[in-house]
């Protein structure tokens, strides 16, 4: 989905001006063109409330790294403990590292996919240590970032924890776990379904239709005063009880961000907790981390969980590595090893085949994960304009990415970021092997 159109409440902003070169990551650097620099910034610099277009290219190269300082949010508090430490071993080969995109084209090296794909942090974890760590644009070590649909992960993984702990029936209908959705589309449907997004909505995500579903979502979930004779739904929860069917459930994937709010509501009511407050207690405080991370919210102050997570790149790093462990840190069990051998063993590839992802062929959706199905058994967390969690389970490989890429759907920069992962995997996979020797 094209969270930025989601979070600024329909306000209906493109991320960037259709037909035109957009430009190149260089020259499109916050720091360079000097957005919200200065005391006060120049008029023509500012970045802000109330104008509308804050995630438009190229000013949503600095929005990603201040969502905090333009709507209301809710912490995901690291607790009072001192972090846990990465260990760290910098391979200065790592750039040199080369690949050919996919649907061929001339040879790329690591370092040249970064900027072609507007990286603002990139951080690898083998076996847990920190290989390689880059910043660019407006992120540095001690920022944090949106997270974009990387958020639907973190709440797919806190249902699959609840699944493996018997806690969420997986086979039970919504309705009743949520009485308030029984006359929508969801009252049918089944956790697995909702978790799966096998889901059948009448809900579009066509940002270019302006009748899309997804423009009255933006009204409900915005934060902000509603403009004057506004007579629709003014919450998440609002807006879910409004979702009409259509089709058949458990037959076609379908990515729909509307299924992560329900997903996030389900455990709420399961839980008492909201998926912020969760996320906090269950992961956040036991792994370690170094920085509060945040979730946007609506106007009552439900938290996004199809797309609201700001975070630090090291600490999405440390999140990574605990699901590449299975849930266990240090000799530590977070949460249960069948959460992530769930996601691992993947959903309906057959009902993923219909959805006609051609970057992703064979692959599958799990847990609110997207799994690769590849040799290495690679799975990942993806959000729009480039952001990632990719876990490559063979090469004992942790990728973490934030970006900025003018093009809101990864199939613009998965030719030049998949080939780029499997290759840094075959590379350490060598390296350790030449070790070895």
């Amino acid at each position: 989905m094209l969270f930025g159109v989601l979070l600024v409440a329909g306000l209906g902003l493109p991320a960037a001006a259709g037909g035109e070169e957009p430009l190149s990551a260089e020259a499109s650097d916050p720091v360079v063109l000097g957005w919200m620099q200065g005391f006060p910034p120049p008029p023509e610099r500012i970045i802000g409330q109330p104008d509308a277009d804050y995630f438009s290219f190229p000013k949503l190269r600095w929005t990603v790294c201040h969502f905090r300082e333009l709507l209301p949010t809710r912490r995901v508090s690291r607790g009072l403990g001192a972090p846990r430490a990465l260990e760290e071993a910098p391979d200065a080969g790592i750039d040199a590292v080369t690949f050919t995109p996919l649907g061929g084209g001339a040879p790329m090296t690591w370092e040249a996919s970064l900027a072609e794909n507007y990286t603002d942090g990139i951080l690898v974890l083998h076996h847990g240590t920190v290989v390689y760590e880059r910043y660019a644009g407006c992120l540095d070590e001690a920022g944090v970032h949106g997270a974009m649909s990387v958020t639907k992960s973190m709440t797919g993984l806190l249902a699959e924890i609840l699944v493996a702990e018997g806690a969420l029936d997986e086979t039970a209908r919504v309705a009743t776990i949520l009485p308030e959705l029984a006359e929508s589309a969801f009252g049918n449907a089944t956790v697995q379904q909702v978790m799966e997004m096998t889901t059948g909505l009448d809900f579009s995500e066509d940002y270019a239709d302006p009748e899309a579903e997804i423009w009255a979502y933006n009204a409900a979930a915005s934060p902000l005063p509603k403009p004057e004779g506004y007579q629709g739904p003014r919450t998440y929860y609002e807006f879910l009880a409004t979702v009409q069917p259509e089709g058949v459930h458990g037959e076609v994937f379908g990515y729909r961000t509307v299924n992560s709010d329900a997903l996030g509501w389900i455990i709420a009511r399961t839980t008492g907790r909201s998926v912020a407050d969760l996320l906090a207690e269950r992961i956040w405080q036991p792994m370690g981390t170094e920085q509060d991370a945040y979730f946007t919210v609506d106007s009552i102050g439900t938290p996004f969980a199809g797309g609201g997570l700001s975070a630090g790149l090291r600490d999405l790093a440390r999140l990574g590595q605990l699901v590449l462990e299975g849930g266990e840190l240090d000799g530590e069990r977070l949460f249960p090893d069948a959460a992530v051998a769930r996601i691992r063993q993947g959903g309906d590839r057959q009902a993923f085949a219909r959805a006609g992802y051609a970057t992703l062929p064979g692959g599958s959706y799990r847990g609110m994960w997207w799994v690769l199905h590849n040799d290495h058994g690679a799975f990942a967390a993806r959000g729009v304009h480039g952001q990632t969690i990719y876990i490559d389970p063979t090469a004992q490989m942790v990728i973490v990415r934030f970006a900025s890429h003018p093009v809101a759907g990864n199939a613009a920069n998965d030719p030049t970021s998949l080939p780029a992962y499997q290759a840094l995997a075959e590379y350490l996979m060598a390296r350790e092997s030449q070790a070895t020797e």
